[in-house]
């Protein structure tokens, strides 16, 4: 994928931070958009700006100006997401909310910005595994997960004549910051571990190869679908 230019939204995460480092060693051109704060100085990106997915404007404004950077954008990846697990019944209102805008919203966003500015290229969003099974106090989160997995379904049609293609990952617990209050908790991370087929919980590495799977050109025939790289966590029962 030498010379492609991506776009990658939630850098600084950790699946972003891999999917970064994997792509600069592929030697393609950078576009990173981060929520907080950048930490890719010492890669040479062709752009590194704030940008606030939960809000249409600035996420038209962003990829609007990555595109004026380069001759053509051939991928867009959106990886903002929250993990806030709680039965319904201790869920606030501005729980639910949070969630949603977090997660749902923001590829929204996304897909509505890559619709109105983008050609001949593939986005990719981010699900949860936890979607396709049911586990216990995941109520908010699937919500907002399964929304995404309909969404990438609708999008490849809507947006079939501009040849861009939507898809989504959906991954089993995988060791970031973000599942920090997991995988730091010994007996909540050996759970997890047992749910698990391969026995292991994920790294950021492993999503990081379905997600240049999906952002290379080659692969350009799939476009609607949501890959589980999940360990074997939505599809075989321990």
């Amino acid at each position: 994928m030498k010379n492609k230019n991506f776009i990658i939204i939630g850098s600084s995460g950790g699946i972003g931070k891999q999917l970064v480092s994997d792509l600069n060693n592929d030697r393609c051109g950078l576009l990173l958009g981060y929520h907080n704060e950048s930490s890719h100085m010492d890669y040479p990106v062709l752009k590194s700006e704030q940008v606030d997915c939960r809000s249409f404007e600035s996420t038209m404004s962003f990829i609007s100006d990555c595109k004026d950077e380069v001759n053509h954008i051939d991928g867009l990846v959106a990886l903002p997401g929250s993990i806030l697990l709680r039965p319904p019944h201790l869920v606030s209102e501005k729980d639910f909310e949070k969630t949603i805008d977090t997660n749902l919203k923001t590829a929204f966003s996304v897909v509505r910005a890559a619709g109105k500015l983008l050609s001949d290229s593939s986005v990719v969003l981010m699900s949860t595994a936890a979607v396709s099974i049911g586990l216990a106090n995941h109520e908010m989160i699937v919500a907002a997960k399964a929304g995404i997995e309909s969404m990438v379904k609708s999008a490849s049609l809507t947006y079939a004549k501009k040849s861009l293609r939507f898809n989504a990952v959906a991954p089993g617990l995988v060791d970031t910051p973000l599942s920090s209050r997991i995988t730091r908790n010994p007996a909540a991370l050996d759970i997890s571990i047992k749910m698990h087929t391969t026995g292991r919980i994920g790294k950021p590495q492993d999503i990081s190869s379905m997600i240049r799977f999906l952002l290379n050109p080659k692969n350009n025939w799939i476009t609607g679908q949501t890959f589980h790289v999940d360990g074997g966590l939505s599809s075989a029962k321990n």
